[in-house]
């Protein structure tokens, strides 16, 4: 079984920015595989399906970004899965160019706090992950600002792109393994 969490912020006012494009690869992952997603426990929202006939638990924490940690300890926790090779979390990178995605199997948070506090809550940063790239903020630009903004459209496109990519590279991960995800999806963005 495998637990794949997208970061983002619950509201209708983060909707489509860039510090939700992990909540972006969930509902696309779900769109794509029939998955609803309806439960909400655990502090986030939930759906159970199959992917590559491996059984999966999709999860949007619902706690904010700074405090992902709390729900995905509780959703590790209840399916008692062993985080090291069956969690997936997925969220924006702004060291990465728009669309480009970066895949690893453990490393630090890269300054994003919703990764900071999984790490906290885990004990460990040895978790698969897959980073979005969102961009850097502009000169000059808050990062707060920035990073709750939504994309342009010409970066909207990239990010429609990158995001089946990611939902791709999940499907990877869970049938081939981070290694061959890594080999195929690690490509820079603009």
């Amino acid at each position: 079984m495998y637990i794949i969490a997208g970061l983002g912020n619950p509201g209708r006012e983060y909707e489509n920015t860039r510090h939700n494009a992990g909540f972006m690869v969930i509902d696309r992952i779900a769109d794509k595989h029939n998955i609803k997603l309806d439960r909400k426990r655990h502090k986030a929202i939930e759906g159970k399906g199959v992917i590559n006939g491996e059984k999966v638990i999709l999860v949007k924490p619902q706690t904010y970004m700074n405090l992902s940690g709390e729900s995905v300890r509780e959703v590790i926790d209840y399916y008692k899965i062993e985080e090291k090779s069956e969690l997936i979390v997925i969220s924006d990178d702004i060291s990465l160019g728009v669309g480009a995605l970066r895949i690893r199997k453990k490393g630090s948070a890269g300054g994003h706090n919703g990764l900071k506090n999984i790490i906290l809550h885990l004990g460990h940063d040895e978790f698969q992950r897959i980073r979005v790239g969102v961009g850097d903020k502009p000169s000059g630009r808050d990062l707060a600002e920035h990073v709750l903004g939504h994309f342009n459209k010409e970066d909207m496109e990239l990010i429609n792109e990158s995001i089946g990519l990611a939902a791709e590279a999940v499907e990877v991960i869970i049938s081939d393994g981070a290694d061959a995800a890594m080999n195929q999806f690690n490509k820079k963005g603009r």
